[in-house]
């Protein structure tokens, strides 16, 4: 997880450093069809068919929309936003996936994670700063990039186990390419050929977004999810140490504050979630099958 985690800072670093001069719309469109073209070799020599039907249902293309929603939006704020703005508001999305399961799907959450959520909620807020002298508009781009991811990851769970990986992968960049094609008409400067330099990085970014995929996918798959679901955190501590180092950035003590609340409160959900699952197979009572009675 800390692998995947590190390298997608690498990838929103990668992007950011090209954004600026190539419109977002057209390097997030190479972008996208780099990852999908990468995908679609690995799917092909795994002897997967690169379309599953099950891709079209509709909780899956429910879950593709807001994924839009978010790359759209991601792609905006990493182009226009300070990415430890960008990286510190994308944090709360495990806050928002816990809020959406107890308001769309009716999962129990307790008092104590509400509290723990209105804090993280409140570190947004610190980030933001809504006040007249201090608010950043750029800033909701990636709230809105945010939600969309939320509500993407929420909308997983219904995602086909016939799906494997590879073709949630193949589906994920088509989305990225599809974001990046509607932001072509709202790009302020019209589609040019980027520099070879321009190329390598787009080309880069997307082989390290199909790593930091896979890196992710194995970590959820090999591992107890609520062992491995807090270190996601550790991309924000990386985002940081780039925006520092290769863009010069110094953010403020609101922005760090309103990290280290959004952090620390979705590390106290996750591990809530921990203490409330399932009680452990050691714990269940054995059944004494001389004198058991019959199931009522």
């Amino acid at each position: 997880m800390v692998l995947a985690m590190t390298l997608f800072a690498v990838e929103d670093s990668l992007f950011k450093s090209v954004a600026p001069a190539l419109p977002p719309g057209e390097a997030t469109t190479i972008f996208g069809l780099s990852g999908l073209l990468i995908y679609a070799v690995l799917t092909w020599r795994a002897g997967e068919p690169v379309f599953h039907p099950d891709m079209i249902r509709p909780r899956l293309l429910l879950r593709t929309g807001f994924e839009i929603m978010g790359r759209l939006f991601f792609a905006l704020a990493l182009a226009w936003t300070p990415l430890s703005v960008t990286s510190s508001i994308l944090q709360a999305a495990p806050l928002v996936v816990t809020a959406g399961a107890a308001l769309l799907l009716g999962e129990k959450v307790g008092p104590r994670r509400w509290i723990a959520m209105t804090v993280g909620f409140a570190g947004v807020l610190l980030i933001l700063r809504p006040t007249p002298e201090a608010f950043r508009v750029d800033a909701l781009l990636a709230v809105a990039g945010m939600v969309g991811f939320a509500m993407r990851d929420l909308f997983t769970r219904a995602a086909p186990p016939a799906v494997s990986s590879r073709q949630l992968g193949i589906l994920g960049f088509a989305v990225v390419t599809v974001a990046g094609l509607l932001l072509l008409p709202l790009d302020p400067a019209p589609p040019r050929l980027p520099l070879p330099a321009e190329w390598g990085r787009l080309l880069l970014t997307g082989v390290v977004g199909v790593a930091a995929y896979t890196a992710l996918t194995r970590a959820m798959r090999s591992g107890d999810v609520s062992v491995v679901a807090p270190f996601r955190y550790s991309r924000l501590l990386v985002a940081l140490v780039f925006a520092f180092v290769f863009f010069g950035e110094r953010p403020d003590l609101w922005t760090l504050a309103g990290g280290a609340l959004i952090v620390a409160s979705g590390v106290y959900t996750l591990l809530r979630d921990t203490r409330t699952g399932p009680p452990p197979p050691d714990a269940v009572k054995p059944v004494d099958h001389q004198n058991r009675e019959a199931p009522k």
